[in-house]
């Protein structure tokens, strides 16, 4: 295994995979803050050149955490299915990323080696591709998933509602997801952030969206987004929901800081498979994003987009509904400008899908970053052409409870129209049905929510 490389008349020499890993990321304000970036373009370049060049085999035996003092570790190396593992591993990234990027390389067949890599291997080859790449390679995989709805469906992008309220008035957010629906919205899942994590909060948001939904006949599903183990007991009590949810990192440490761990998760997965309301395979959401592992001091030297990699090697071992990516979520600490957000959202993208996720992004932003809603608008559409399952919708573009700015149901409805993309199919009959949408472009109504006090509820006919 070859750790050095001589570039512009000079040596650079690393000391570890890890390093290399880190050092061959594109400039992003946490891996600078942790003290493990490249120094120099020139650096970064000579990284990403002995990155290239090592084997698969070099990355599976040298994860960034050893398998012995990581859970995560353990969760993508025991899953790994050796027999593909056995017919790669002497591929080195380079190769990989031809192959990938080939006319002649489906998503079928990116799919089929998709068992076989490590989260290291898929860090690998996003860090030597640009951004093109990345759009090209991630269009190519449809991952398809099904919970009520189906979403993923090549020709279709779906949304979440995100119907946030700052005291959980169910009047205000009851509103908000009428106002959804009338746009379009809704056909990913209809996702509450709960102000207050509380058994009896949760147990009330999860019955009355459930309620709603069965009184209006709506194909979609429920989610209350409380730590995971306030929804277990929520079902316990025997609250009605279709989706458990929880945030996930990439290393033991941080998902402690989460309050997980993989039993956690398995005893999660277990019930909501036995006692959520539908009809699965797939049944648990995630949320994820660069630099949760730094925030929280659990990042153990290893760089961003490799933990966030990481994250999605844990995450598949649940099978699950969705994946939202929020990089831009956290702040300029971990990602400093519009930049930094669009990059970090092309790499989530494109990992999460080769190692068999259906990605959801939210390229948002906070007040104090150097970004804006142009950049915002640039990364949808950039994620949009890279075949996202789904985006977020937002009032207004600005959640009221968690003062971050995201997707809006404006964003909604002109990513379709602009390429031409239609709702999950059931839910697309939904909105003909109640007079939304026609022909798949909207009616004169939509936008208007007084529609639900006007017309009988569909559930009843």
């Amino acid at each position: 295994m070859q750790l050095k490389t001589k570039l512009f008349g000079r040596t650079y020499v690393f000391k570890s995979v890890k390093e290399v890993l880190a050092k061959a990321s594109e400039e992003k304000s946490g891996d600078i803050l942790a003290g493990i970036a490249a120094e120099s373009n020139e650096e970064r370049i000579a990284a990403k050149r002995v990155l290239s060049e090592l084997t698969l085999e070099d990355l599976r035996k040298n994860p960034v955490i050893p398998y012995e003092e990581d859970e995560v570790t353990r969760v993508i190396d025991d899953g790994l299915s050796e027999g593909v593992y056995n017919k790669i591993k002497n591929m080195t990234v380079m190769e990989l990323r031809e192959y990938i990027l080939s006319h002649k390389t489906t998503g079928e067949d990116i799919k089929r080696i998709s068992p076989g890599l490590t989260a290291e291997m898929a860090a690998a080859v996003a860090k030597i591709m640009s951004n093109m790449d990345l759009v090209y390679a991630a269009s190519k995989i449809k991952i398809i998933t099904t919970a009520r709805t189906t979403i993923g469906l090549p020709g279709t992008l779906s949304f979440r509602i995100q119907p946030n309220h700052p005291n959980d008035s169910v009047e205000g957010i009851m509103a908000s997801i009428m106002e959804g629906l009338s746009y379009g919205s809704g056909d990913a899942v209809i996702g509450i952030n709960p102000n207050e994590d509380t058994l009896e909060n949760t147990i009330k948001l999860m019955n009355v969206t459930h309620d709603f939904i069965e009184e209006w006949a709506i194909p979609t599903q429920n989610c209350v987004l409380s730590h995971i183990t306030t929804q277990m007991k929520a079902v316990e009590a025997g609250a009605k929901v279709d989706v458990f949810f929880q945030s996930i990192a990439g290393t033991e440490r941080c998902n402690r800081e989460f309050g997980i761990t993989a039993k956690l998760l398995d005893e999660a997965f277990e019930m909501i498979n036995k006692k959520g309301c539908a009809g699965g395979p797939n049944l648990m959401y995630f949320e994820t994003g660069q630099g949760s592992e730094l925030s929280l001091g659990a990042h153990l030297g290893a760089d961003m987009q490799t933990l966030e990699a990481r994250t999605y090697g844990f995450a598949r071992r649940y099978k699950p509904f969705m994946v939202n990516n929020v990089s831009g979520f956290i702040g300029p600490e971990t990602l400093y400008d519009g930049r930094q957000v669009i990059r970090a959202s092309l790499e989530d993208h494109f990992m999460g899908k080769l190692l068999g996720l259906p990605m959801g992004m939210a390229p948002c932003y906070t007040n104090h970053m150097k970004a804006d809603q142009n950049d915002q608008e640039n990364a949808i559409m950039l994620l949009a052409m890279a075949g996202a399952n789904y985006y977020m919708g937002v009032p207004g573009s600005d959640d009221c409870m968690l003062s971050y700015q995201d997707t809006s149901y404006h964003d909604d409805a002109t990513l379709r129209e602009l390429l031409g993309l239609r709702p999950a199919p059931e839910f697309e009959r939904w909105l003909e049905e109640m007079g939304i949408m026609k022909d798949g472009k909207l009616t004169e109504i939509a936008g208007d929510p007084s529609i639900f006090f006007k017309i009988k509820p569909l559930g009843r006919r």
